[in-house]
């Protein structure tokens, strides 16, 4: 089992269903391209791991990564599968581009997030900083 991921900022998306929109209007043959200027140093490493999506400051969802493939301008699609994964919130700090992700049991964590997606993210911000979420 792969245990190396990336995390990727999902830019102006306000909660879970806007990033299932992005990603459903963009799903082609089972496949969703997202475009990166670098390919990956550890590209090897991360086929089969997952792309984590952060939606305000919190890991929401993750796909799989399948291949990373050059374009004709120069940058890298990061080809990930169309099925998007929700996940148990994680507090993440926003960054530009991606991130590794490194965790032997990042895929354990898929299933319900009991709510905590609903809560404000200064609030889960607040109750992550005390390690009670």
């Amino acid at each position: 089992m792969p245990t190396l991921h990336l995390t990727k900022v999902a830019f102006a998306c306000r909660d879970l269903e806007a990033l299932q929109q992005r990603i459903a209007g963009r799903v082609l043959y089972g496949e969703v391209r997202v475009v990166t200027r670098m390919r990956p140093k550890r590209s090897a490493e991360l086929i089969g791991g997952s792309l984590y999506w952060i939606v305000k400051h919190r890991l929401i969802a993750c796909q799989e990564i399948l291949r990373f493939e050059d374009r004709e301008d120069g940058r890298i699609d990061i080809v990930c599968s169309g099925e998007l994964r929700s996940v148990s919130p994680v507090a993440r700090r926003a960054h530009q581009g991606w991130r590794y992700f490194e965790t032997a049991g990042a895929d354990d964590d898929v299933g319900e997030d009991n709510g905590l997606s609903a809560l404000p993210p200064q609030l889960f911000g607040k109750l992550a900083a005390l390690a009670l979420v």
